[in-house]
């Protein structure tokens, strides 16, 4: 595997896109245009990330950070995928953590927020598209996605009916304690019940580390509730092809994760999941590269 700094120079270049805030349950509130330059300096040896946020008929914000190093919220793999959050969620403190997706010359960002109450406050989803980082330009307001240096388009909004069927693929485990990293091959298939919920069932891992989970969830439009289990969990269907699953509440003392989905292609999807112990500290992140093997169908009962 490369190292931490190699995986987070697969981001280098000049990304062209928008910052589109949701309310927990998937109502749009405000759509912002935004540049993020990434770019090596001295050698690869530092990191500048220049972030412009470019508000219709508003002053331009600019944010700039510089690395040298890694730190420990922030894990990379391979791919340049990556996460980034609190180490450790407490009650009475905003949480939150940022995900991020790289296929090509796409990337699809998430970050999901908690309020002071631990409840779910609200959804961030970047799209963008990397262009040449010499053409760093100031994109139209109304549809900025479209300058983007590439011919991969962006996907349309996630439906149910993309997601069912049995899916395979392959998982990427880092660990926080830096423990050596896991690899296991999964299995998932999404199936639609006349009763008007998801039934899913997972498998992953391999001998005696194998495990299978079944759960269903409450179909309700463009909203996915896992409701049987302790800690209620939403699936929400976002624009192109992304989706967010998490709490709707963190509780003390249980174990809890937070993921997010992205089908970039009808056939291919990626997941990042980013998991705590029932204490809340983080333990895990784990990279899920996904292709459907068979449609979904219609289950009677």
């Amino acid at each position: 595997m490369r190292s931490q700094w190699e995986c987070f120079l697969q981001n280098q270049g000049s990304w062209h896109g928008s910052f589109t805030t949701f309310s927990r349950l998937g109502q749009q509130l405000k759509d912002i245009p935004s540049v993020l330059t990434i770019e090596g300096l001295d050698d690869n040896q530092k990191i500048r990330l220049t972030l412009r946020y470019l508000p219709p008929e508003q002053a331009i914000f600019n944010r700039v950070l510089e690395y040298t190093h890694v730190d420990r919220y922030l894990m990379f793999f391979d791919t340049g995928a990556f996460s980034q959050g609190a180490l450790q969620w407490g009650p009475y403190a905003e949480f939150g953590a940022e995900f991020g997706l790289i296929e090509g010359n796409r990337r699809l960002r998430m970050v999901q927020l908690y309020n002071r109450e631990s409840q779910l406050k609200q959804l961030t989803l970047i799209r963008e598209k990397r262009c040449d980082p010499g053409r760093v330009s100031r994109p139209r307001e109304r549809a900025p996605r479209e300058l983007a240096g590439t011919d991969t388009p962006e996907r349309p909004p996630l439906t149910l009916e993309q997601l069912l069927g049995e899916w395979r693929g392959e998982a990427v485990t880092l660990y926080s304690d830096l423990r050596t990293p896991d690899i296991y091959p999964t299995h998932l298939k999404l199936e639609h019940h006349e009763s008007n919920r998801l039934v899913q069932q997972l498998t992953f891992g391999t001998g005696e580390s194998l495990r299978t989970i079944t759960s269903s969830a409450k179909i309700d439009g463009s909203i996915l509730y896992f409701d049987g289990g302790a800690v209620s969990t939403q699936v929400l269907l976002l624009p192109d092809g992304a989706s967010s699953t998490c709490p709707i509440t963190i509780k003390p003392g249980l174990s809890f994760f937070l993921e997010v989905g992205w089908l970039w292609q009808p056939n291919q999807r990626q997941r990042l999941i980013r998991s705590f112990n029932d204490k809340g500290q983080w333990v895990s992140l784990t990279l899920v590269r996904e292709h459907k093997v068979s449609s979904g169908h219609y289950l009677k009962g």
